[in-house]
């Protein structure tokens, strides 16, 4: 497996995980994908508001210094 790859878990209803099976399923993808694929286009929205998250903006959310 790759060592990148971390896991997460996630709370939601059952029927908001029924509709993402549905979606996903819609899509040839697995729940995962379509969520991993949901994900990437928030971030790419986000950044193009406000510019690309760099290593120095994470490393300033782990040490909770965000302003």
């Amino acid at each position: 497996m790759n060592s990148n790859i971390v896991h997460f878990s996630l709370r939601v209803s059952q029927a908001l995980l029924d509709k993402l099976a549905f979606v996903a399923a819609y899509e040839g993808r697995s729940k995962n994908k379509e969520i991993e694929q949901l994900i990437k286009k928030r971030i790419a929205a986000f950044e193009r508001e406000h510019g690309e998250i760099t290593k120095e903006d994470l490393e300033k959310m782990y040490n909770n210094d965000m302003e």
